[in-house]
């Protein structure tokens, strides 16, 4: 990757994150880094495929994390998908940040994983397998309550932030 295409994800990223997916244009990117929009053009074809780019390594590590946790059930199942879900939320704040605020505008898109799909999975794992709505209910909250707080300027290191992280998710789950 050359350094511009670097700084033009970069600063994406940090824009995406700031003032969401739509409230951010090409022009904003490229002033941004300081370059033209044609040679931000040069680089990436679109704001779309710029999104894509910043969304590969969420997706194949989420794609990992989800052949991990298929052929675990129960407690192991919960347990690793905690870890899982704490340790992509730590990695990928950034990322979790954009999804979250522009959620309804990405669902869906074909440059994105399958972030329907991959949550319902998650939730699955979360909660054991277990079919129970209720059950399902405490995995979304586990999931979601994770995700927020990875995404909120805490000052906290993230050492701290993984345990905690990890020790209230398997308290909303049962599993402490």
């Amino acid at each position: 990757m050359t350094s511009m295409r670097a700084e033009i994800l970069e600063s994406a990223g940090r824009l995406f994150a700031a003032h969401g997916f739509r409230g951010t244009s090409l022009q904003d990117i490229a002033s941004d880094v300081g370059c033209s929009k044609a040679s931000l053009l040069y680089h990436f074809t679109s704001k779309d495929v710029i999104l894509s780019e910043l969304f590969v390594p969420v997706g194949q590590d989420l794609t990992a994390l989800q052949e991990r946790l298929t052929p675990l059930d129960g407690e192991r199942a919960a347990r690793e998908a905690v870890a899982g879900v704490v340790e992509l939320a730590l990695r990928f704040r950034r990322q979790v940040k954009i999804l979250l605020m522009d959620v309804e505008a990405l669902l869906g898109r074909p440059e994105l994983p399958d972030i329907d799909g991959a949550t319902e999975s998650l939730v699955d794992a979360l909660v054991g397998r277990a079919p129970e709505p209720e059950r399902r209910v405490v995995g979304w909250m586990a999931l979601v309550g994770v995700c927020l707080t990875c995404t909120r300027e805490v000052d906290v290191p993230d050492e701290v932030m993984r345990v905690e992280l990890t020790r209230g998710a398997l308290r909303a789950l049962g599993r402490d």
